[in-house]
């Protein structure tokens, strides 16, 4: 069976459910130009005046996304 789920998705979801890390929130963006919203982890500056690196992590479904199975079924 092939799947899309890759090592960085595992990682990425275990570090969500542990409860070992607080810097995940709602982003929310624009996926293909239309309104959506993400789960990011939010890294803090190194340095007084840097920037915060938000890393996306999962995207939410938008209205007009279809989910299907790789043999194409709708879910």
């Amino acid at each position: 069976m092939s799947t899309n789920i890759r090592p960085e998705h595992i990682s990425a979801f275990e570090a969500l459910t542990s409860g070992e890390h607080n810097n995940f929130a709602l982003f929310s963006c624009f996926l293909d130009g239309e309104p959506a919203v993400a789960i990011v982890a939010v890294t803090p500056p190194e340095i007084e005046d840097g920037e915060y690196q938000i890393t996306p992590l999962f995207v939410g479904i938008t209205e007009n996304m279809v989910l299907t199975d790789h043999e194409g079924t709708a879910a």
